[in-house]
């Protein structure tokens, strides 16, 4: 047997074997579907969430984790959590979950390493101010769970797109760890034209709960919530934003006070509770707990007037970004940097699908922070040259 066939058949074993190795309730590798077909994944070695989660680490998008914040902006310190660390510890949280709950890891990891990949520069705060504009255009909400799964479907390659699962994108579009759910029930028979539709819905209505297909995109979800909850509590404390002290002790009493003790605590309460259901859930006790430590967290952390002392500037400046790259869009601007970084190559469906400030929404939404700050200052600061004309 040729080389090439020897991996197939040990490829087809490793999905065959999955239903006996695997919880009733886990998304089996063989019924993954995608939006179209391709012999080349089917002729390959690689199991089909783990081609996934191959192409969305070899993703331009996700290269650009690596200066996207998470929380806290404008601020010099190399220890604080940015958007990179973050979907790396909601991949291993949500493994851990998964390996113990017999689901399939590798629908985990994809999901997870994808979730936060539409994030805009500046985290909630830019998608706040991007959002504004985009409605402004009368193009709906702009959110980063959406935007996700258009870099990744229509964006990616040019136009092209990564050709993902639909459980893999569903999980991105569903991972809302910001809405607090003590138990998840995963909503299935999705296919691709509900996912279209439940994209629609949601960029009209962010309040819609939109909830995943798959036990695993459920797992993500809470594993979302686990990851950064205590990590964000350590964070505003090595910048004197709070002291551990001031942790409510109706939430420190039962989770713990520094982030490894609250995940720890977390991880365990979820797996014990969701041991052998078709559902994912906290204790009654341990899911209160959690709703309280968020209530905390948004009113003293992520409203805090300290953090938020730079963001009418950085509000400005995504308004004066996105009119001048639309400034340069409608005259035909082609020595603009959103036609030469971004719109050069790009395929001619991309191009007539996506309404002008569609293309200045995609561009601005796919930059770092350091970029973003780049080209404000190409474009608003007036630069001092040398000696005469």
């Amino acid at each position: 047997m040729k080389k090439g066939e020897l991996l197939v058949k040990i490829k087809k074993e490793l999905d065959e074997r999955e239903e006996e190795r695997l919880s009733p309730w886990a998304f089996l590798t063989r019924n993954a579907v995608r939006r179209k077909e391709e012999a080349e994944v089917d002729r390959g070695h690689r199991q089909n969430f783990s081609v996934d989660t191959d192409r969305i680490l070899h993703s331009l998008a996700y290269s650009r984790y690596i200066d996207k914040t998470q929380v806290f902006y404008l601020i010099k310190n190399d220890h604080i959590t940015h958007r990179v660390l973050h979907v790396q510890l909601v991949s291993k949280i949500g493994r851990t979950v998964g390996r113990l709950l017999r689901l399939n890891e590798d629908l985990i990891e994809a999901i997870a390493l994808g979730h936060d990949i539409g994030h805009t520069p500046f985290g909630h705060d830019g998608e706040r101010f991007l959002s504004v504009l985009c409605q402004a255009h009368n193009m709906g909400h702009c959110l980063h769970n959406i935007q996700g799964v258009r870099f990744l479907q229509d964006i990616e390659r040019k136009g092209r797109g990564w050709n993902l699962t639909l459980q893999v994108l569903d999980g991105i579009l569903c991972h809302d760890g910001e809405l607090h759910s003590q138990a998840l029930n995963p909503q299935k028979g999705k296919n691709f034209e509900k996912l279209d539709d439940e994209m629609a819905r949601k960029g009209e209505d962010p309040s819609i709960d939109i909830r995943p297909m798959t036990l695993e995109g459920c797992v993500v979800r809470m594993a979302d919530t686990i990851s950064y909850i205590g990590r964000d509590i350590e964070d505003a404390i090595r910048l004197g934003l709070i002291d551990r002290e001031d942790i409510p002790k109706e939430c420190s009493g039962i989770l713990g006070n520094t982030n490894g003790k609250i995940v720890y605590c977390l991880v365990e309460d979820l797996i014990a509770n969701s041991l052998d259901k078709p559902h994912v859930c906290f204790s009654s006790e341990v899911g209160e707990a959690l709703r309280r430590l968020k209530s905390f967290n948004q009113d003293l952390i992520y409203m805090n007037k300290k953090v938020k002392e730079q963001t009418p500037k950085v509000n400005l400046m995504f308004e004066l970004l996105f009119e001048a790259y639309f400034r340069d869009l409608e005259t035909g601007n082609e020595d603009s940097v959103i036609y030469r970084q971004f719109l050069d190559g790009m395929s001619e469906e991309y191009r007539e699908k996506t309404p002008t400030p569609g293309i200045v929404r995609d561009f601005i939404a796919g930059m770092t922070d350091d970029y973003f700050l780049d080209q404000c200052h190409k474009n608003f600061i007036p630069e001092i040259r040398p000696g005469l004309f």
